[in-house]
């Protein structure tokens, strides 16, 4: 094949299928062939990075990753944004940057201008009154979440999702808990009410988990590696469960409701414990341990606040969220090291036996590293064998699953 820059889908398409052969002959470092695959590798990531750009994050979203990259309080602001006041403001959405915020902010925390221009997303929902009617008060009746007649669930829907949430303790904290910040990732439009709804379930569930104490400081890197290698057993997500709430996180499994198309999310409860919500909507190994080192992920980088809820299709592109980016990056990185899966031979065989070989190396499941190769490939055919379909959901035989 002679090389040529990627200009169109069927150029992209053949260049892919020219680099698998060559990554199937497996050629020695420095022949002609490997050569070549790096050539081809180059032009097809060059069209990828053209065709499928990543969206400038939100100004407030960019700010405040900075922030949690580099531990600053809002007090740290004030030299780049002004007084204290200005600062909560500007964080809020309430003011506007200013030419001299924008030119201070890139000068000394290095944010990009072209990111500090646009306009910041307003979150509309957050400034309606709560619709109770909206909830899905017949799915959650019918789930067994509350007991309700038909003729309760066709009256009064605040008082139904009141007696539903009344587990968590503040009743008057229902309105606000409902306008909380949900950091969304998805292709599709989600129900917010649907979500809340779930959210409160397993916020629910989780009070009735025992848990140790939790330290802030325990979730690092060598943590999730730890928490990874519990998926060599055939029970890991039950191990990693056990692990989870020795350390005083809760790990909660609870099915998404209708569109939602949710499969985990990450929140703090009111007393600042960390909980995850999977829903295991794709039952496979390779899909749970990728969502759970996902959310932990948010917990150890991104969450700071019972206000704030990161909820995620991961169906979908990571979008402009420079936090779901760097979620997306450090679960790959923790679940199989770049160094090491560039050089290896499931990356460049992509056989059972590399696989299986490679999975012994890491002390991880064997599915982890067949999911990466089809995720990496687009090849959503391939290895369906080794991704363990259907061996999830059968661990949590006390949910009732759809």
């Amino acid at each position: 094949m002679d090389p040529r820059i990627i200009k169109t889908k069927t150029d992209y398409k053949k260049t892919l299928e020219e680099a698998e052969k060559l990554i199937a002959l497996n050629p020695d470092p420095g022949t002609n062939e490997a050569e070549l695959l790096d050539l081809l590798s180059l032009l097809i990531e060059k069209y990828e990075s053209e065709k499928f750009p990543i969206e400038l994050p939100d100004p407030l979203e960019a700010i405040q990753f900075r922030m949690d990259e580099q531990g600053l309080k809002q007090r740290n602001l004030i030299p780049f944004i002004g007084s204290k006041s200005k600062v909560s403001e500007v964080l809020a959405g309430k003011r506007p940057l200013t030419v001299s915020m924008i030119r201070a902010l890139h000068d000394g925390l290095g944010i990009p201008i072209e990111v500090l221009l646009q306009e910041p997303a307003r979150d509309i929902e957050h400034q309606k009154e709560v619709v109770w009617e909206k909830f899905p008060l017949k799915e959650m009746a019918k789930r067994g979440w509350f007991k309700a007649t038909p003729k309760e669930l066709r009256g009064d829907s605040k008082s139904l999702f009141l007696k539903f949430f009344e587990p968590l303790g503040d009743i008057e904290s229902v309105p606000i808990f409902c306008r909380r910040t949900i950091v969304e990732r998805s292709g599709k439009s989600m129900d917010k009410y649907a979500l809340w709804a779930w959210t409160a379930r397993v916020l629910t569930r989780a009070k009735s988990v025992e848990l140790s104490s939790y330290n802030d400081r325990t979730v690092d890197n060598e943590f999730l590696k730890q928490i990874a290698q519990l998926s060599f057993s055939r029970e890991g997500p039950i191990e990693a469960q056990k692990s989870l709430a020795e350390h005083g996180i809760a790990l909660i499994v609870e099915p998404h409701l209708p569109k939602t198309h949710l499969d985990g999310a990450a929140m703090l409860s009111s007393d600042g414990r960390p909980i995850i919500g999977l829903t295991i909507r794709h039952d496979r190994i390779d899909n749970f341990w990728f969502n759970l080192m996902h959310e932990l992920t948010h917990i150890w980088k991104h969450l700071k606040s019972s206000d704030e809820v990161f909820v995620d299709d991961l169906d979908s592109h990571p979008g402009k969220d420079p936090r779901e980016i760097e979620a997306d990056r450090l679960a790959g990185e923790i679940l199989i090291p770049r160094r090491i899966w560039k050089r290896s031979d499931a990356f460049r065989q992509r056989t059972p036996g590399a696989i299986q070989e490679l999975a012994l190396r890491l002390k991880i499941h064997p599915a982890i590293i067949a999911g990466r190769i089809r995720h990496d490939t687009r090849n959503y055919y391939i290895l369906s064998q080794m991704v363990g379909r259907g061996k999830v959901r059968k661990l949590f035989p006390d949910i009732e699953w759809k």
